[in-house]
């Protein structure tokens, strides 16, 4: 199984790319990529630009990438309650490729972590709603709240109820997609 995993979140100190890393690495396949939007040139989204210089070829790049998994885990940066801008640009240019609506009908396991208690909550209600209507199947979500108490990079999830709840979703994943 293909697996390709990234963060709604450019930032260079990504709490979301740290979660997301973490969970493929879970899944133990290996075949799994962790991309980094940082590493893709995708100008800010508007028609005028697509009309005078077509599709960037990063996002072309993306969107192979993300025809040919077989599950994508995305873990999104909430901010001020919805997507980072990088993902939402990331998202309408996506949505200009081939007709194709942006997420080539895969399945994906949606997460989101934040330094507060709700954990990014409201951009994964967002998201859990809007991908489907961008040929998304969200299968599962995932709720990391209070990123700095409960995760570090040696141990990964720290809190054990949310560190089973993290495994049991991986397993439950492994199973309906038969990895």
């Amino acid at each position: 199984m293909k697996i390709t995993a990234f963060a709604g979140s450019n930032s260079k100190t990504s709490i979301n790319k740290r979660l997301v890393t973490y969970t493929a690495s879970l899944f133990n396949q290996p075949d799994t990529t962790v991309l980094d939007l940082n590493d893709y040139d995708m100008p800010l989204y508007g028609m005028d630009l697509e009309l005078e210089n077509g599709i960037p070829n990063d996002i072309l790049k993306i969107s192979t990438i993300l025809k040919e998994s077989d599950l994508l885990i995305i873990s999104l940066a909430e901010h001020n309650g919805a997507y980072a801008t990088v993902f939402k640009n990331l998202f309408d240019w996506l949505s200009r490729v081939d007709g194709t609506k942006g997420f080539h009908n895969k399945p994906i396991f949606l997460m989101a972590s934040s330094p507060g208690g709700r954990g990014g909550a409201s951009v994964l209600e967002i998201a859990k709603a809007r991908l489907p209507f961008n040929d998304g199947e969200v299968i599962d979500t995932y709720s990391l709240p209070n990123f700095s108490s409960n995760f570090n990079d040696k141990d990964g999830i720290t809190d054990p109820e949310l560190k089973s709840i993290l495994f049991d979703k991986i397993e439950n994943i492994k199973s309906q997609l038969k990895f």
